[in-house]
């Protein structure tokens, strides 16, 4: 399809084919990661913020191009998920802005406002890096720019902005020197690449092949570090359906189905007897996860539920226990031991999610709308959350304070440090202050091989990293990575160590390793029950 002008809904079918493209994609998104850790999630936030924006999309039926795009960047602002996420909402926000009062668009005028949006997702953040997703936008804008001298047709100015940010991603690294020392190419720049590849696969009448092909992700151009190839990482779904259904057939392949299911979504659980298998699944597709099950047999009992309702339902029980206050707090907390440690701590909403699981600015919203008291205080609680709670401010009619907690330990700290006498204000700089004597260490296991902070790391060894920012340990066995972090982070001269232990960690384990911390350091240590997924032990220093 080559054409002078097109409409909108030829805009909402271009990016409907680069989200289609972007979710094949999305694993090895997800596994582009600085840290060797499992919770790579930048492929499937920009995913379901583009899906969120393209179901809103849905709902406007002119065709002019300036009512598409300004509904694509409503949806995607309300759908925005971490920071790859909110940048995306940016760049739908410029490109709206730049497409407002036109009823089609020819080259010429995508690649103004593809200008417009870039200069809308660096205004949008505080301090931009160069080597991100930022530049890889910037450096499409320009080459469309240029595409425009010699051609204003819509697929040339596409095709030029695609090549000029195919290259511009190989280059982050040498933009971004932690990109270089861990061997990995933007994740951000990756997904913006394969988002407008789609788009432009689309306006070349090729979209319907893309459904045979995988994208080709862009490689660094500059020698890297040797290191294992990436794996997909299988990560939470963080809304979508809740598929559940008996399968009834003869000589089912119990193995087979388990790994055919393990590739359509996520929480699989199977049980079985002779004839009838029982299949529980949270997908985003779940007409594809039945089309494959009837293949095999007939279906019974089945149920379907939308996990967004389920979060909606979540919310409201909160709110209906709470009593109305002067100042209601929001959190964001995954692992049911945190759940249980924060409502203990008094009336707060607590928002599903983390790390593989950042909430939406419109999950946010609607736990701030519903919080019983015009003055709020909300804690992201993850970096990678804090644009999102950010956004949620210029939503709302509420007065909203976002404490910028980084991690759970420290937004304990600020929970702690709430006082009922005090109003909003004084609160925010206590909780502030509180979050600024917290250390917070991470262990998990290493998913690749790779060189960071001068430490050579194998795929599954032990790896601790200091408040979200420092990879400072890795061992062989837990106990030793954790006592070598915590002589890294000053531990003989914390007044008390605390020791979340996640999903997949025995108390008694957890109560050997304290052990040892406290013959090492001398120091008082707490044990508590996290259930956190992905890191075996979160610890908290102060």
């Amino acid at each position: 399809m080559k054409t002078d002008l097109a409409d909108g809904q030829t805009l909402k079918e271009m990016f409907a084919s680069g989200t289609a493209w972007l979710e094949k994609s999305a694993p090895d998104i997800n596994a582009i990661n600085v840290f060797p850790v499992p919770d790579g999630d930048t492929g499937t936030n920009m995913v379901l913020t583009m899906k969120f924006a393209l179901e809103e999309a849905k709902l406007n039926s002119d065709n002019q191009v300036s009512s598409a795009a300004k509904a694509l960047a409503h949806g995607a602002l309300m759908g925005a998920r971490g920071n790859s996420g909110v940048i995306l909402s940016q760049f739908w926000r410029g490109l709206a802005k730049g497409l407002e009062g036109k009823t089609y668009f020819n080259g010429g005028d995508f690649a103004r406002a593809l200008a417009g949006a870039s200069q809308m997702a660096y205004k949008g953040i505080v301090n931009p890096v160069e080597g991100t997703i930022l530049t890889v936008l910037k450096d499409a804008s320009k080459a469309a720019q240029e595409a425009v001298k010699n051609d204003d047709a819509l697929v040339s100015v596409l095709e030029a902005a695609v090549k000029s940010a195919e290259d511009s991603v190989a280059r982050t690294p040498s933009l971004l020197p932690v990109l270089k020392e861990a061997g990995v190419v933007d994740a951000g720049g990756q997904g913006l690449y394969v988002l407008l590849d789609g788009a432009l696969q689309f306006l070349k009448g090729e979209s319907q092949k893309l459904q045979y092909r995988r994208p080709r992700l862009v490689v660094a151009e500059t020698e890297l570090a040797p290191r294992a190839a990436q794996r997909p990482t299988q990560l939470e779904m963080p809304y979508g359906y809740c598929t559940n259904f008996v399968l009834e057939g003869q000589n089912l392949n119990l193995g087979k189905i388990e790994k055919d299911l393990k590739k359509k979504g996520q929480s699989l659980i199977i049980t079985s007897d002779d004839t009838l298998v029982r299949v529980h699944i949270h997908s985003l597709e779940p007409g594809e996860i039945l089309r494959y099950a009837t293949k095999l047999g007939k279906l019974h009992e089945i149920t379907i539920n939308n996990m967004d309702d389920q979060y909606a339902e979540f919310i409201k029980m909160q709110r209906e226990r709470m009593p109305s206050v002067d100042i209601a707090m929001v959190t964001v907390a995954t692992g049911d031991g945190f759940f249980e440690l924060l409502n203990s701590l008094g009336n707060i909403i607590i928002v599903p999610g983390g790390q593989t699981m950042n909430p939406s600015v419109r999950e946010l919203l609607q736990a701030v709308e519903s919080a019983p008291s015009d003055n709020i205080i909300l804690l992201p609680n993850n970096k990678n959350i804090a644009s999102a709670a950010s956004h949620v401010r210029s939503l709302t009619s509420k007065k909203v304070k976002v404490i910028p907690t980084r991690n759970i330990p420290q937004g304990i700290a600020a929970l702690l440090a709430f006082g009922y006498d005090m109003n909003l204000e004084k609160n925010a700089r206590a909780m502030e202050k509180a979050i600024s004597k917290v250390q917070a260490i991470e262990v998990t296991r290493a998913v690749r091989e790779t060189c960071l902070g001068g430490l050579e790391i194998r795929k599954g060894q032990f790896i601790a990293i200091l408040n979200d920012e420092d990879l400072i340990a890795r061992a062989d066995k837990i106990g030793d990575v954790i006592l070598e972090a915590l002589g890294k982070a000053g531990a003989e001269k914390s007044g008390i160590v605390t020791i979340y232990y996640g999903a997949e960690i025995k108390g008694v384990e957890a109560q050997e390793i304290a052990q040892e911390i406290r013959d090492r350091y001398q120091t008082e240590v707490e044990v508590v029950y996290g259930g956190q997924p992905n890191y075996n032990y979160i610890i908290s220093l102060e």
